[in-house]
């Protein structure tokens, strides 16, 4: 376990980050959204292979799109994913210009630029249409909040752990959960136990397994994708929750480990971080830890 570097602001000193200190989830949150719903799986309120029966699709050809193509990234919808200024990007829009009060909205209202289930696209949209058909069998706003506190965050002791909604009471689950390091790893340790915490089964072990199923390959990285987690396909058996600029809980089920690792990485390093996660996890397979 190691802490290094500092948080800076606008408005006052940079901070020192230690084992106390939260941080932004990003993409890591996608992840948490699957276990959510697959609380409502396990409870019969929702079926992955049933259409959303969203009211704005209800009259055109995304009216097909299920729950699965939602978790797969494959639901079709014509959405930019880019975090590049001078570059059109649905994901900036949504999360800090016109859809940021409405985030699932924002996203419904998409066209489609595939027929549903034909194509990967990796959207964070996608997931806050996710978390808002949560939302509409938890309630929305506070409801949803106690939902998340009392199913997940206290279970684990995850004392530390927020989540951010928006104006219409969305979790917004592509991006923001705050956590330390510690309490994320906890969520990692929840899945490596096949959903079962201190003698309780918080989601079903068949849930779990549903995390790890690759379904496509991102054409960008060539990396594999499951159900609102990453696959390795490594020798491990690793998948992982991964976030913009190199967040990531890795679950790893041959070593019997979990690897959180936080930061701020640039993507065109994103390879260097791949491979030092892959060393790391040969390094625990002889039975000891590279200090790097």
């Amino acid at each position: 376990e190691r802490y290094s570097g500092a948080l800076t602001f606008f408005d006052r000193e940079p901070e020192s980050i230690d084992a106390g200190t939260t941080l932004i989830s990003w993409s890591m949150a996608k992840s948490m959204i699957h276990f959510l719903v697959g609380i409502l799986v396990d409870e019969g309120r929702m079926n992955p292979f049933e259409a959303t029966r969203i009211s704005e699709w209800a009259n055109d050809e995304r009216s097909a799109i299920t729950l699965e193509h939602l978790l797969a990234m494959r639901d079709g919808l014509d959405f930019v994913e880019d975090y590049l200024p001078d570059r059109p990007s649905d994901v900036i829009e949504m999360l800090f210009g016109t859809g940021q009060d409405d985030v699932a909205g924002y996203t419904i209202a998409r066209p489609l630029a595939h027929q549903p289930g034909t194509h990967f696209n990796y959207s964070s949209g996608t997931t806050n249409v996710i978390s808002s058909l949560v939302a509409r069998l938890v309630g929305f706003g506070e409801p949803y909040r106690q939902f998340i506190q009392e199913r997940l965050f206290d279970p684990l002791g995850m004392r530390s752990a927020t989540a951010k909604f928006d104006d219409a009471g969305v979790f917004i689950g592509s991006s923001y959960v705050y956590a330390t390091p510690r309490d994320f790893a906890k969520f990692g340790y929840l899945y490596l136990r096949g959903g079962e915490w201190d003698g309780q089964q918080l989601v079903s072990p068949q849930w779990v397994a549903s995390a790890q199923v690759p379904h496509s390959v991102d054409a960008e990285s060539g990396r594999f994708y499951s159900w609102q987690w990453w696959v390795t396909g490594d020798r491990y058996g690793t998948y992982w929750a991964n976030g913009y600029e190199g967040q990531s809980i890795s679950v790893v089920p041959t070593l019997d480990a979990v690897v959180v690792r936080l930061g701020k990485t640039d993507a065109e390093r994103y390879p260097d971080l791949y491979q030092w996660r892959a060393d790391l996890l040969d390094e625990l397979a002889c039975g000891s830890v590279i200090a790097s």
